[in-house]
């Protein structure tokens, strides 16, 4: 095979690992893109994402129907979350304190409930197949879709229109920037932040079921990687906007799929430091958004950690 031929097939394994590796994250990024647009950080999403992932596993084995696995996946996650926002709505709690012992609670909820489901195989989310006009079956395999995918993007696309242009978004947006107006326009900004957690934890838990159901499409209990920790920093790095959430999620698992694309074609030396790369970035993206001209821009300005 030529350096060319190589080149080519990594290239395409990565564009194709980008959308299989990137839908867990656009889906938790956007969740957590519309509970801290409310003025209110999750950090807690790691373990919603693992409980969630259990669930939709769990409710897909059980019934034989891959969609109710997604949608208790959702409804799991959603719970989950508006346990977060209603402790964090009591007096003199703290969002970072309570996201902490949120995600100990999901996980060792999830490690406890899911043992009986390490072994079983439930129904997969099936594939869009976009490469069929293709004679190469590197592009075939690449362009099987997650059916999740085009439903992250069109809720990336939904949010952006929502936040601008609607009187929900509006809403919102207020509660985020400036809690007292809000409440002097008759808002309840407890209630606005409780529904937007809520909301935020639907959609991360529809990525809990892309974890399980389709990319590894298992359940164990490593199963997550920190990829809900790294949904929040990718936020960051997104400036709270739907779309570039969107962007960064393709970036981040462009970068989680190059170590796999690497040992498809015989590369496997430094395999393991390849698979580091997310983490790697993470921390970049992290040091880059601690610069004091940058760490503010677009950030909604109830979001702090002194509350």
């Amino acid at each position: 095979m030529s350096t060319t031929e190589i080149f080519l097939n990594v290239l395409i394994a990565v564009l194709g690992g980008a959308i299989r590796v990137g839908t867990p994250f656009l889906l938790v990024s956007l969740g957590e893109c519309i509970t801290e647009k409310s003025g209110r950080i999750n950090l807690g999403l790691e373990g919603v994402l693992v409980f969630s992932a259990m669930a939709g596993f769990g409710g897909a084995y059980l019934s034989g129907n891959v969609w109710v696995g997604v949608l208790l996946a959702g409804g799991c996650g959603a719970l989950l979350s508006l346990l977060h926002g209603l402790v964090c709505s009591l007096p003199r709690v703290n969002d970072i304190a309570t996201g902490i012992a949120l995600m100990l609670l999901g996980s060792g909820l999830a490690f406890y409930l899911g043992k009986p489901l390490i072994q079983p195989q439930a129904p997969q989310i099936p594939s869009l197949d976009l490469g069929a006009w293709s004679g190469s079956p590197q592009i075939r395999s690449a362009l099987q879709i997650n059916m999740l995918f085009p439903i992250g993007v069109a809720l990336a696309a939904l949010l952006a229109w929502g936040f601008k242009a609607t009187r929900f978004g509006l809403v919102l947006r207020m509660a985020g920037d400036s809690s007292d107006a809000a409440r002097a326009l008759g808002y309840s900004v407890n209630g606005i932040r409780i529904a937007a957690t809520c909301a935020g934890g639907f959609i991360a838990g529809l990525g809990g079921a892309s974890l399980s159901l389709y990319y590894p499409g298992s359940w164990n209990e490593g199963l997550s990687s920190g990829q809900g920790l790294i949904a929040v920093a990718l936020v960051i790095f997104a400036r709270w906007s739907p779309w570039r959430c969107l962007g960064a999620a393709l970036l981040f698992g462009g970068a989680g799929a190059l170590g796999p694309a690497l040992q498809s074609v015989g590369i496997s030396s430094g395999y393991y430091l390849f698979n580091a790369v997310p983490y790697v970035l993470t921390l970049a993206i992290l040091i880059w958004t601690c610069s004091p001209t940058r760490s503010l821009k677009g950030a909604p300005m109830e979001l702090g950690v002194t509350r």
